[in-house]
């Protein structure tokens, strides 16, 4: 059987609401020859670690990569040499985000310097730099080659990293799979300028674009930000439509299996002072489809999936045996399983919270321990109750029930079932003591 090519299209940021017929008209066709899963959610709500979840199919406390300014370690197989070995050309373009060592003074730096081969994951093709917001901005910039030559770029920063992915499809060797991730900053702020980038030419459109629900009643930056988020998700998805024309116009487009989604959301400085690292559902909740690959074509999935899951479901597509130590479902085994439920997916959080949290059907619930920052320790020993919401009855979060005491057996069985996915994830049982603090927001 002839084995299929795989791409990995993965935004940075992008809340899952952000995927309809006006903003995204190209990922709904993708959706429509695939599979569209309504409730996909980040395993880590950071760049880089949920980075180093992908290329390592362990959670990032696994790879002690729990916050931005930690590499992927050398001495764990990364996803792509599973691919060399079976025989696949790998390519990776864009955003890596997980070579630089950030301590003072020491480590590897190479934010806006070429990565160090060792520190490219075994990618055979590369264009890429390790912080993309460093080395470029919404229009214009830099990445670099494999052998650490730089490779400028002009024009809007989505549409030069597409036509990187572009041009490899030109140089591949056509006698064999490939498998290529395409990492895209777009609609992640710009840090210097400390604002979204969108494309210029169509802001303007979406100026009076809805706000969700889940931010209106909040305070943030999201009435100026939003227009320029939406128009920098409607040129990815512009892009998006250009590779796949190119995949039809090289006669490979049914041989190619198309995977989107994204690291994280955002909830636009509504739950802490920037965009992110948050479990809320406005930062952890993202899109995701995937077109091939034996996922049905029109298919809804409601079931619960996670980040953690695409490394061993991208295996599995590609005929690769899934190594033990890969944490994740399969999802073509879960997708032809239809009785089969999720009891929860699980988060951990890193940089402005040491904490974790489960995402059932219907409860959101989370812990965190009292240090102020959470870039000290990846875990803890003891864990207050900090956040429950009853999504059923409260689908925006506006309601923490963390104290309310009808809610107290639900509470355990949450803490339970927490406590069975920190387990998982190999942490040491901690304490989970109950809520001294309701937060505000």
């Amino acid at each position: 059987m002839k084995r299929k090519n795989i791409i990995f299209y993965f935004s940075d940021q992008q809340r899952w609401d952000t995927v309809n017929e006006r903003v995204t008209p190209n990922l709904m066709k993708l959706a429509e020859e695939g599979t569209l899963f309504e409730n996909n959610f980040t395993c880590q709500p950071v760049c880089g670690p949920a980075r180093a979840c992908l290329q390592s199919g362990m959670y990032a406390t696994q790879v002690e990569c729990y916050w931005n300014g930690i590499a992927l370690p050398r001495d764990i197989t990364p996803l792509a040499r599973y691919f060399n070995n079976a025989g696949y050309q790998t390519a990776y373009i864009g955003k890596w985000h997980l070579a630089s060592d950030r301590y003072p003074g020491i480590g590897v730096h190479c934010e806006k310097t070429a990565i160090p081969k060792d520190r490219q994951g075994e990618y055979q093709y590369w264009r890429a730099a390790d912080c993309l917001e460093f080395t470029s901005h919404g229009y214009n910039g830099y990445v670099f080659d494999g052998d650490g030559n730089q490779i400028d770029f002009k024009g809007y920063r989505a549409d030069c990293i597409n036509d990187f992915a572009l041009e490899y499809l030109d140089r591949r060797d056509t006698e064999k799979p490939f498998f290529m991730f395409i990492s895209q900053l777009e609609p992640h702020h710009q840090n210097d300028h400390n604002t979204i980038e969108g494309y210029k030419e169509t802001v303007e459109q979406f100026k009076n674009y809805p706000i969700p629900d889940d931010l209106s009643f909040l305070k943030g930056n999201y009435k100026k930000e939003y227009p320029d988020y939406i128009s920098a998700i409607n040129r990815l998805d512009y892009n998006v439509g250009r590779l796949v024309d190119k995949l039809k116009e090289l006669g490979i487009y049914d041989d190619t299996i198309i995977i989107y989604t994204s690291d994280h959301g955002a909830h636009f400085k509504t739950r802490n002072p920037e965009y992110k690292r948050s479990c809320h559902e406005s930062a952890s909740r993202t899109p995701l489809i995937i077109k091939g690959g034996g996922f049905e074509a029109g298919r809804i999935e409601k079931r619960l999936s996670s980040l953690i899951d695409l490394p061993p479901t991208m295996l599995s597509m590609a005929g690769i045996d899934i190594p033990e130590n890969y944490i994740g479902v399969d999802l073509t085994k879960q997708i032809n399983a239809p009785d089969k439920k999720r009891d929860c997916v699980f988060m951990q959080i890193s940089e402005s919270q040491c904490g974790r949290a489960i995402r059932t059907d219907r409860f959101k619930y989370a812990v965190r321990d009292l240090s102020p920052v959470g870039y000290a320790h990846h875990s803890s020993k003891v864990y207050f109750e900090d956040y429950l919401y009853d999504l059923q009855n409260d689908p925006i979060e506006k309601h923490n029930l963390v104290k309310n005491p009808k809610y107290g057996k639900i509470r355990q069985e949450l803490k339970y079932l927490l406590l069975e996915q920190m387990k998982n994830a190999g942490e040491e049982p901690p304490v989970i003591l109950p809520a001294i603090f309701v937060r505000r927001k």
